[in-house]
Formats: structure tokens, C-alpha cells, sequence
């Protein structure tokens, strides 16, 4: 299998098994990163739940997780590290998922090719709906309409 495909199939893998394992407290996976080779492996794993993660939800996933990686023999090979954590305040924003719970909070948007003039958007997240359209508010402008496709990257704004 080349490498690719066995790094998205891990991805895949370990996403489920946090999934599975989180269901009962409302733990979901926010984004799952695999890197490294030979002994600096890493596997790292972001979960969420409504009104925050607390130490105890890292430590029950990573306790759940790495049992299952053992026991189903899920990362070939010798040695991994594995860490567990929130997505912290300026979260990346990925899937269609992340912008849902994002609505009503500012964000930062990276687009492919500029609107408006600009590639570089901030503003209040008013709505994404089910077409995947991306509405920003924007103080003293119209507000910036893009598709999730033109996104480049984007993440949670956090305000000091």
C-alpha cells in the first residue's frame, strides 16, 4: 500500500475508534494527524464536546484509543507517540462540521482566489448553509459570500 493511502487509512481508523469511544460522553473528533517515521512517529488526535474538554476526556480517549491501536494492531511497525487534546481557542476549521459550530463567531478564512479583491477574509461567521456557502459579517461592508471549496485554510478567531 503506498504511503498515502496507508497514512489516510490510519487516519480513518483511529477517527472511528475515537468516534466509537466518544459517542457516550458526546466526544468527537475534531482532526486526527499522523507524521513522523521510524521512532518519531506521532500520532495526534483532537477531540471536542459541547462546553469544552477537560483533562479527564483526554486521558479517557487516550487510554481507550491506545488499547485498541494495541489490541487490533491498527499502526504497523514499532513505537508511537500518541497525544490527546483540545483544538484549543483558534481551532482550525476543516469540514462543513466545523464551520456549523462555528456560526456566530469570528473567523479567519485563507481563500484560493480572491473575492471581493482580497484572499485574506475576517469577519463573524452569520451562516453556512447546506450548499456550503460561507456568509461573513464584516463591519461597515456587505457581507463576503465563498464556497467551503475556495477555502484554503481557516480557523476560530479569538477575541483578547
Amino acid at each position: 500500500m503506498p504511503a498515502q493511502a496507508a497514512k489516510a487509512s490510519i487516519i480513518e481508523k483511529v477517527t472511528q475508534i475515537v468516534e466509537r469511544a466518544g459517542r457516550e460522553n458526546s466526544i468527537e473528533p475534531v482532526d486526527v494527524e499522523w507524521s513522523g517515521t521510524g521512532k518519531h512517529r506521532l500520532l495526534r488526535i483532537y477531540i471536542d464536546k459541547p462546553g469544552g474538554v477537560t483533562h479527564g476526556d483526554c486521558e479517557f480517549i487516550s487510554q481507550y484509543v491506545g488499547t485498541v491501536l494495541d489490541a487490533e494492531d491498527v499502526i504497523p511497525g514499532a513505537g508511537y507517540r500518541l497525544e490527546v487534546s483540545s483544538p484549543g481557542l483558534e481551532r482550525k476549521l476543516a469540514k462543513p462540521r466545523d464551520f456549523e459550530r462555528a456560526a456566530g463567531r469570528k473567523i479567519k478564512a485563507v481563500l484560493r482566489e480572491p473575492v471581493d479583491g482580497r484572499t485574506v477574509w475576517e469577519g463573524t461567521l452569520s451562516s453556512f448553509d447546506a450548499s456550503h456557502t460561507i456568509v461573513l459579517e464584516i463591519p461597515t461592508m456587505e457581507p463576503v459570500r465563498f464556497h467551503l471549496d475556495q477555502v484554503v485554510r481557516a480557523n476560530l478567531k479569538f477575541e483578547w
